[in-house]
């Protein structure tokens, strides 16, 4: 047997040798372990049926023309998202999309024919808008939305909210104006002329 080395001496050879072979074993059972780990959660998804898992298609759909919605199929058997784009134009000079956490519900995403009808969860869209990939097609559509309809403004990116604490109310000035909401009583009056009315004549 061996005797141990004393302080300040150096190991002999047949020592050393075997704690470098420990060394070693202790970092491939280390290594083995950080595998095998990794695996797991690949061998579950596996197991799960491909209809049964959510696809992550992201492509274009259009409401009304180019750049106006996104679809994503965030949900298995081809549900999802259909994200509604519109653009800010409050900056002057300057377009930026328009955010809104109310995305439509998404059909039949991985056919070839998708629609959309009703509301899906915000919770949903703030877990869609988390990826990147989301976040770039968001952006491509936003810059070519702004292109189609405000030509001669400069794009502005602006994220879009990942929480329901960055949500803000969004203000439609136009739809504010008072000159937007005639007087009833005038509507009405004005009706009555356009008719022949017997009153309309008479006060005339």
């Amino acid at each position: 047997m061996t005797a141990p080395a004393q302080a300040g001496r150096p190991l002999p050879p047949d020592d050393r040798r075997g704690r470098r072979w420990q060394a070693t074993t202790w970092k491939l059972a280390a290594s083995t372990r950080a595998v095998a780990a990794g695996l797991v959660p690949l061998l579950l998804a596996a197991c799960v049926p491909a209809q049964r898992r959510p696809s992550w298609a992201i492509y274009p759909l259009p409401r009304q023309g180019p750049g106006d919605g996104l679809a994503v199929v965030s949900q298995p058997d081809g549900y999802g998202l259909h994200l509604w784009l519109g653009i800010d134009t409050s900056a002057s000079g300057i377009c930026r999309p328009r955010w809104s956490a109310d995305a439509a519900r998404l059909f039949n995403g991985n056919g070839s024919a998708p629609f959309s009808s009703g509301l899906a969860t915000r919770a949903e869209f703030f877990e869609a808008v988390a990826r990147p990939d989301v976040r770039r097609a968001l952006r491509q559509q936003s810059e070519l939305l702004c292109q189609r309809l405000q030509p001669q403004r400069r794009f502005q990116w602006l994220e879009p909210p990942r929480q329901a604490s960055e949500l803000k109310p969004q203000r439609w000035p136009l739809l504010e104006e008072p000159q937007l909401l005639p007087d009833p009583e005038r509507l009405r009056q004005q009706e009555e002329q356009l008719l022949g009315a017997p009153g309309a004549a008479a006060a005339s």
